[in-house]
């Protein structure tokens, strides 16, 4: 075979393995990747489980071929702003947020199902949309010491007003004055006379408890100390506080150029359960790991 007639075979060979690459599908990604080239911005709030869920939407949307940057940090009082603005198009909500802080909603007495309604009607309005709710509810709660607990049998809010007498109350200043604390909380279960009420920098809180120096602090139910076995969150028997489920929520032009994105959002927050989002945020909060290598650990095992 002479020179010529190499080269041609050899250019042929290359035309059809380009041909084919172009052209063979691609079973890791979603037919609608970036259906515009654009990249689509996914902010968080600044704690720990608003960073973790960020991370594990962005390494998941990145596995199925998205073009995804992040924008961690972004303060609670301004994220909302940040979206209807375009700065961010996707972030991890609550839905008794969107209820009350953002819609002003009066929400007392529904269930999570109603809240998130409410939210999503509300938020068509403004073009945002709300996907599916995680079964994970980051509700305010009271976080107790499970010593304690079980020496004066206190399971629920009703039997910690009982013996409030007891118990060492460790506040945090804000939840002393606010309707949705212990204001509040008096006017569905009664007057609390703790044994002691001193208000600490809300940062320290275990720490006081750890110390013993106090017996209970409020707390979020997602907390990740609630996942060491030492404390735990007392059940809310009368209902007082409405349910605050982790939700998607997203500019509803991004989702319309990218309805991929909302399958793939789907399968992740059905996994993400109390318990779950408890070990996540643990293992940042007390383990010490950084949230990234939480979420990549995370996407890795779960999806």
């Amino acid at each position: 075979m002479n020179k010529r007639k190499s080269w041609s075979l050899l250019a042929l060979i290359m035309l059809i393995s380009m041909t084919m690459y172009i052209l063979w599908p691609r079973t890791n990604q979603s037919k609608d990747v970036n259906s515009k080239g654009t990249t689509i911005i996914i902010g968080s709030k600044n704690f720990t489980e608003s960073k973790i869920v960020m991370q594990i939407w962005a390494d998941a949307l990145k596995k199925k071929g998205y073009r995804i940057s992040t924008k961690p940090n972004i303060s609670s009082s301004v994220v909302y702003q940040a979206i209807k603005s375009g700065q961010v198009d996707l972030y991890p909500e609550y839905t008794g947020t969107i209820a009350t802080t953002y819609l002003k909603a009066h929400i007392v007495g529904k269930n999570a199902k109603e809240i998130a309604l409410v939210a999503q009607q509300g938020m068509k309005k403004q073009n945002l949309t709300t996907l599916a709710y995680a079964p994970a509810n980051d509700a305010q709660g009271i976080a107790i010491k499970t010593s304690v607990a079980k020496k004066y049998h206190i399971k629920n809010i009703s039997e910690l007003q009982k013996k409030a007498n007891k118990i060492r109350f460790v506040s945090q200043g804000e939840f002393d004055e606010r309707e949705d604390g212990l204001p509040g909380l008096e006017k569905v279960y009664g007057k609390f006379n703790f044994k002691s009420h001193k208000v600490y920098d809300p940062s320290l809180k275990y720490q006081i408890l750890a110390k013993n120096q106090g017996d209970i602090v409020p707390a979020s139910t997602t907390e990740g100390q609630l996942a060491t076995g030492k404390y735990f969150a007392l059940k809310d028997n009368k209902s007082f506080w409405p349910a605050y489920n982790l939700v998607p929520l997203i500019r509803t032009n991004t989702l319309k150029n990218n309805p991929g994105i909302e399958k793939i959002l789907n399968e992740i927050d059905k996994k993400l359960t109390m318990r779950e989002l408890r070990l996540l945020n643990k293992k940042v909060d007390v383990d010490g790991q950084s949230y990234q290598k939480v979420a990549q650990n995370w996407v890795r095992q779960n999806y």
